[in-house]
């Protein structure tokens, strides 16, 4: 995975560094020429990306029938930018174009890299690794821009007892046998990686990886409507843009009630009343008490602005945001998400944990 066809990939997801400016390093689906050489490839993609930007400066978003700005399509959500930003870089909130360049090469290749030890299923072999999908660089250190510091604020003490009973629960029972109770959610494919918020650092545990598997999310526009549908268990989000006033305080849902409205060239949707999963968690271990701005903005034929402030009493001592960029994916379709349908594996692994189970508290009585 060393070979040309990596270079290549990486120099292709950062084809818009010199181009964008401090916030995001953009690439505007540019197609660097083949080579084996990354330097050469990064620099001649480089070159392809000013081009890109000198076309952009004249360039308008384009309208619906209806007169909204247009945000149809499939986004990408993956990235290699982490959540929070590493300890070590403090007050540090954009790399230099080289630092991120490296940092990005790094991120690609251990995500490209599999172990032949370990039997599981190789990504990469169908074009569903980060890099493969569209993952960009960025020269911002951390997706948070608020705080300061790129960090999650202080937990509440009532949310630092939310972990810590969490923590001794799942000491408490096997993973494998929990797969049949109500607090796995994912795993019991009842809802997928998380439609709320839609970019969010990586998958869970990977704080330097890209959400590279089912990293995608579809723009449907209407007349006073607007609807998400996230490829993980195809979440559906539909939101109206009415006015209508949210529900009331004790409807309670698993994405949250949605309501939005434009301001200018921007969608910016609230999001309320979510669902208390427990012993399943909201984003970063938010409460029902979460409420979630979101704004969507397009700033390029293949680029949309995405930016979200959480926001939760019961969690941290403040809100914190998010700022970055999610590129178009052509063409704007998603595949079907296939989720345990016909996994008799893990049915076996689930009885076979539970009896384990049982058997060990009949020796103990």
């Amino acid at each position: 995975m060393r070979t040309g066809i990596l270079r290549v990939g990486v120099a292709v997801a950062v084809v818009g560094m010199l181009a964008a400016g401090a916030v995001v390093l953009t690439a505007q689906q540019v197609t660097a020429p083949t080579a084996n050489n990354t330097d050469a490839a990064i620099k001649a993609a480089a070159e392809a990306a000013r081009k890109e930007a000198e076309a952009l400066k004249n360039w308008k978003v384009g309208r619906t029938a209806w007169g909204d700005p247009d945000l149809r399509g499939v986004w990408h959500l993956a990235t290699y930018t982490p959540l929070q930003r590493p300890p070590e870089l403090g007050e540090k909130a954009f790399y230099t174009e080289q630092e991120a360049v490296q940092v990005f090469k790094e991120r690609v290749e251990r995500d490209a890299e599999v172990d032949p030890r370990t039997v599981h299923y190789d990504w990469k072999e169908y074009g569903m690794d980060g890099w493969q999908g569209g993952a960009r660089p960025n020269l911002r250190t951390s997706l948070i821009v608020d705080p300061s510091n790129g960090r999650l604020p202080p937990l509440t003490p009532e949310a630092q007892q939310r972990r810590e009973e969490r923590a001794a629960a799942a000491k408490r029972r096997d993973p494998a046998a929990g797969i049949l109770t109500f607090g796995n959610t994912y795993t019991r494919c009842i809802l997928g990686n998380g439609a709320v918020p839609l970019v969010r650092g990586g998958n869970p545990g990977g704080e330097g990886s890209a959400a590279g598997v089912t990293a995608e999310a579809q723009v449907f526009q209407s007349p006073g409507y607007l609807t998400i549908v996230t490829q993980s268990n195809n979440d559906i989000r539909i939101i109206p843009l009415d006015g209508r006033p949210h529900v009331s305080d004790k409807v309670r849902q698993w994405y949250g009630d949605a309501r939005g409205h434009w301001e200018g060239e921007t969608l910016v949707v609230e999001t309320t009343n979510f669902n208390d999963r427990s012993p399943a968690q909201n984003f970063q271990g938010a409460s029902d008490a979460l409420h979630v701005v979101e704004r969507f903005t397009r700033v390029g034929p293949n680029t949309m602005r995405y930016e979200y402030t959480m926001t939760d009493p019961k969690t941290w001592t403040r809100p914190w945001r998010v700022e970055t960029e999610m590129p178009r994916v052509d063409p704007s379709v998603i595949f079907e998400f296939a989720c345990h349908e016909s996994n008799y594996g893990v049915i076996n692994v689930v009885r076979g944990t539970q009896i384990r189970e049982r058997e060990a508290g009949a020796r103990g009585r």
